[in-house]
């Protein structure tokens, strides 16, 4: 079996994972992603007991228990290059033994939801919408990577897309992938439902304009007119795909739920938006306890 060097999974000296700062008995099985290390303390608020508390940079986790369940919520910053860092370091907490550095043979799997906010981009999505990702769209090109990929991703849809937006060959390959259909059937008709697309920016690659003109101006309308199967394409963040992805690969349970904040279609926008997403929270947290 093979051994991972220690250049390839750090782990620190105290037996905590690298990045996180976690070990493996700090980890529930059950885990909450937000983007925000300051939401962490606001979604731990509602447990009923916090267990502990790790810090380091952006990555501030507490782990405790909600109605007799044991949860994580784990800040992870901004980017999909955040998700590569925490979803490996997730799994590596569950499915590498730290003492020989090598894989468990038997594999656990884990519950993954984040929680975030985002911009909706057809115009009947009203700002304070819940929209769970059933399918993540990635523009940043993360999972390419990753050998596999290809089982994972929805191929026809990415040749749809790709031709519908008369893609450029300067950009990143797009990835469509699922999420977890556990996740999906848990929340039901509690959110809305659609693609989401995952951009490696805030400005140019959601289509907005400061100073820099796009390179394709029309990106957006392009993007509000996609439909494939039936579906279309629901909103912006930058999170989602990476984190369907890598999970989907690494063999957990993952999706996104988001807040819709803003409508780029109509302009709108709701700054005031945090008791939209505590109702999500609250919301999250009591079908999470289902599973």
């Amino acid at each position: 079996m093979r051994t991972i060097p220690a250049s390839e999974l750090i782990i620190n000296s105290d037996g905590s994972i690298f990045h996180l700062h976690l070990k493996p008995e700090e980890l529930a099985d059950i885990v909450i992603l937000v983007g925000d290390p300051g939401r962490v303390e606001m979604v731990s608020g509602y447990f009923d007991k916090v267990e502990l508390t790790k810090a380091n940079r952006e990555f501030v986790s507490n782990t405790g228990i909600y109605k007799g369940e044991r949860l994580t919520v784990l800040s992870t910053g901004i980017g999909t290059d955040n998700i590569d860092i925490v979803v490996t370091e997730l799994d590596a907490l569950v499915n590498v033994n730290f003492n020989t550095r090598t894989e468990k043979e038997e594999k656990k799997e884990l519950r993954i939801l984040r929680l975030g906010t985002s911009g909706a981009v057809q115009a009947d999505i009203p700002v304070g919408s819940f929209v769970m990702s059933d399918i993540s769209i990635g523009f940043d090109g993360l999972l390419n990577f990753y050998e596999g990929r290809d089982k994972v991703c929805l191929l026809s849809y990415e040749k749809a897309f790709v031709e519908h937006m008369s893609w450029l060959p300067q950009l990143p390959a797009p990835y469509f992938v699922e999420s977890s259909e556990l996740l999906v059937q848990l929340f039901g008709d509690s959110v809305l439902h659609g693609m989401t697309i995952s951009s490696p920016g805030f400005y140019g690659p959601q289509g907005r304009v400061v100073r820099i003109p796009l390179a394709d101006p029309k990106q957006n309308e392009k993007i509000e007119s996609f439909s494939y199967n039936g579906k279309r394409i629901t909103n912006f963040e930058m999170e989602s795909s990476a984190l369907a992805g890598l999970s989907a690969l690494l063999g957990h349970e993952a999706s996104t739920i988001c807040t819709v904040i803003a409508n780029r279609d109509n302009k709108t926008a709701n700054s005031d938006y945090q008791p939209f997403v505590r109702q999500m929270v609250e919301m999250a947290l009591d079908k999470l306890v289902e599973l």
